[in-house]
């Protein structure tokens, strides 16, 4: 996308000016009005269907099945299930409360922030970007989108459909690169949800502070994956895996970083991975029937074939480059923690396998590092179970599975530490987008003023023994 395309700077400004005078009227308060945007999200993206696949096959060499399963049909289902649960959502919560207080009419009412900016990346340019704006809807929120430049194709369509689908007064695309994102965060907004990279996360939140702004970073990370041999089918194991691993050409914040399996299991491994390779792609991973991604950009392309060529350990298999931005997954073995493929986050299609004594091994392995976005286990022995999850720490931990953790609507999806911080998904986006705000209302009336008398000065010693009982509550034993 040429910069003549990008949105100028005033620009930006004025529509943040709009849609911020929109939610100040009150406009995208009523359900009604929310309810009606959300379906026009659904009815968006069925009625654009092959444009926005399209658009994703200009944008990283995606086929109709890996556009439709983890983009298209998550955001139709993700508007209607806000739909379905909108009232529910935004009723208001009457907490129970100490009989003391039961006159107070205490209330928790779900009140949207306000003006808000989503800010999403390339590499799932659709479900990235506006299932973040399904929760700011469903929250009553106005929404910038700034969508990534290095996902042109998607960018220009979403400039094109959201402002003909959704109301342009509350809901506006913004496009450009480093020049125009720094602008728009020197805006004043009410909440700023960033899906990236750790690097950019940092200069979002850098930017959120100096305008204390509640932010959510979705970031990413080292994902580690723990096999135990003893107790797990590896051939189903290799195959989730490998399956989690290419989506994207591994450009995907949750795929399987590295894979921790003891050591008189890892030949079984490479064996059972080597099966399900063969079983994708019987004509191999490069040929036009296998459906395979490829990577963003020229960079990503060149970056992944670096790191193969300096990684220490043994390519099992895999890891050609064609001449279309496309790698085979690559199986390499006998990887240690300092070989360069565990400098960083992959984000490509390279597996590393790295082999250790036991699962406490893995565990300690995976406790020295960052904490990381996801932990994969393949295990179905009790013990290992609880010790991941009494012993480590990650934004989620899946068992058994790889990626389809991202259509959970019912858990939350989110980070810890440098893998960012806050969620969303389901109703998790709407809590995203709103600020739960007490309220009380305590009857003026005779009898309440009578018990509120002794808070009154002058002071009294029985107001001062009345209200000290606390310190004398009998504490139990622990």
């Amino acid at each position: 996308m040429s910069p003549s395309k990008y949105t100028p700077k005033q620009h930006i400004t004025e529509i943040h000016s709009r849609l911020s005078n929109t939610f100040r009227e009150g406009r995208t308060l009523p359900l009604e009005y929310r309810r009606k945007q959300l379906l026009q999200v659904a009815r968006l993206v069925q009625e654009n269907a092959d444009a926005v696949m399209a658009s994703l096959k200009a944008d990283l060499g995606r086929y109709p099945f890996e556009a439709t399963l983890p983009e298209l049909g998550p955001i139709v289902s993700s508007a209607l299930h806000a739909v379905e649960n909108l009232e529910k959502w935004n009723s208001p919560e009457k907490p129970q409360v100490e009989a003391w207080r039961r006159g107070w009419d205490t209330t928790i009412f779900k009140a949207p922030k306000g003006t808000v900016v989503c800010i999403s990346p390339w590499n799932f340019p659709w479900v990235l970007t506006v299932l973040p704006l399904i929760g700011a809807i469903a929250a009553g929120c106005t929404c910038l989108i700034k969508p990534s430049e290095h996902a042109q194709a998607s960018a220009a369509l979403m400039a094109k459909l959201i402002p003909q689908y959704l109301d342009p007064d509350a809901y506006a695309v913004c496009l450009g690169a480093v020049e125009e994102t720094t602008h728009v965060l020197s805006l004043k907004w009410d909440h700023i949800f960033y899906t990236g990279s750790a690097s950019v996360g940092r200069i979002v939140a850098e930017a959120a502070a100096k305008q204390l702004t509640p932010v959510t970073l979705e970031l990413g990370g080292q994902s580690p994956v723990f096999i135990d041999g003893d107790s797990t089918n590896i051939e189903i194991a290799a195959k989730r895996i490998l399956w989690g691993k290419q989506q994207n050409a591994g450009q995907v914040c949750v795929a399987p970083n590295h894979v921790f399996v003891q050591e008189q299991h890892q030949s079984a491994l490479v064996e059972a991975l080597k099966k399900a390779y063969d079983s994708f792609w019987p004509k191999g991973p490069l040929d036009s029937s296998s459906e395979m991604g490829r990577m963003v950009n020229a960079r990503h392309y060149e970056r992944n074939k670096s790191l193969l060529s300096r990684t220490k350990g043994k390519v099992a298999f895999g890891g050609q480059a064609g001449q279309d931005l496309r790698i085979e997954p690559a199986i390499v073995t006998g990887v240690t923690l300092d070989d360069p493929l565990m400098e960083e986050e992959i984000f490509g299609p390279i597996l590393p396998i790295i082999p250790v004594a036991n699962v406490d091994a893995a565990i300690s392995h995976i406790r020295s590092g960052s904490t990381p976005l996801v932990i994969y286990v393949f295990t179905e022995d009790e013990e290992t179970k609880n010790k991941f999850v009494q012993h480590t720490q990650s934004g989620q931990l899946i068992l058994n599975e790889t990626f389809a953790q991202v259509a959970v609507y019912e858990i939350p999806f989110g980070g810890q530490g440098q893998s960012g911080y806050g969620s969303y998904l389901g109703k998790y986006s709407f809590n995203t987008f709103i600020h739960q705000r007490g309220y009380i209302n305590v009857p003026a009336d005779a009898g309440t003023e009578g018990f509120m008398q002794g808070r009154y000065p002058p002071y009294s010693a029985p107001a001062l023994e009345f209200f000290s009982q606390a310190l004398k509550t009998k504490i139990p034993d622990a």
